[in-house]
């Protein structure tokens, strides 16, 4: 009988974040021919294929988004034990500068933080809040070594030539922040058709660009306030002046007095990725925060 294998597990995962074997193939080393026999064996395992292939990639099938799921927790502890035994021979030491845009920084940066800390705590980790753009600026100039951005539908483009782009996948989707005297308030999910109507507060970046703004697909959004801060945003909705778009990383981060709820749209939430950023080569350290930012993105589910 066939067996889940370590190299297996992870030629499936990385095949599921690439969205292509070739893909895959070219992270990870392998020929492509070396990647379909490793998923062919996992499927042999598991009894079920775990891929539906389209006219240009490949995406799980339910079976494998479980076992995507399941892959990234079983790797993230086998590589952090290997990273621990490699820290305890041979311990981080020095100051690693990471940034990330302000929902990343206050919610998923320090954890993964507090845990590279633990096992390295010679190692000094600076955060900084920055916009996508300076990030990768400091990034090229050797001031940052690990920049959290967000990309994507709604957001500007940017040049990531020459770095290495790590995909952060949340399961959780976006959704939105509503009042506790929202007449939606009470819902555990919400159609998107019952968004119509809605006055919407919007998020500005820190020149003015627009950020987080209506539910996309919407016919004639009419938008009430336009302002930067989250605090502010959130303040506007518990006042019931309107609600606003939260994307799933910043869910636990609403106040007591707003609630986040899932929205059901069958053209899917907003098209937008998270990607931790390095150099082409990043050093050790960097690496390793890398692995921790990875592993916490994946627990928000």
């Amino acid at each position: 009988m066939a067996e889940l294998t370590v190299a297996g597990l992870r030629v499936v995962h990385e095949v599921a974040r690439q969205g292509s074997f070739s893909g895959a193939a070219t992270v990870l080393g392998y020929t492509q021919s070396a990647v379909s026999r490793q998923v062919a064996a996992t499927e042999a395992a598991v009894g079920t294929e775990l891929f539906e292939r389209l006219p240009r990639g490949v995406r799980p099938t339910a079976a494998g988004e479980v076992v995507v799921r399941r892959a990234g927790r079983v790797l993230g502890e086998i590589d952090g034990t290997l990273e621990e035994v490699a820290g305890v021979r041979d311990r981080f030491a020095g100051r690693l500068v990471v940034s990330a845009f302000p929902t990343a920084a206050a919610v998923l940066l320090p954890r993964a933080i507090a845990r590279v800390r633990a096992r390295h705590p010679d190692l000094r980790v600076d955060l900084q809040e920055a916009a996508t753009p300076l990030q990768l600026r400091r990034l090229r100039a050797g001031r940052v070594e690990v920049a959290v951005v967000a990309v994507g539908e709604g957001l500007p483009d940017q040049d990531l030539d020459g770095l290495r782009a790590e995909p952060l996948r949340i399961p959780r989707g976006s959704g939105v922040a509503v009042g506790r005297d929202h007449r939606l308030a009470d819902s555990d999910v919400v159609d998107v058709a019952e968004l119509a109507g809605e006055t919407w507060i919007v998020g500005t970046g820190a020149a003015g660009e627009p950020q987080f703004g209506p539910w996309p697909g919407l016919a004639d959004p009419h938008v009430g306030h336009e302002v930067r801060h989250w605090a502010t945003r959130f303040g506007l909705v518990a006042a019931g002046l309107g609600i606003t778009l939260v994307p799933g990383l910043a869910a636990d981060s609403v106040p007591r007095d707003v609630r986040w709820l899932p929205v059901r749209d069958p053209a899917g939430p907003p098209d937008r990725s998270l990607l931790a950023v390095t150099a082409a080569h990043p050093s050790n350290a960097a690496a390793a925060l890398v692995r921790a930012i990875r592993e916490d993105a994946a627990r928000m589910a």
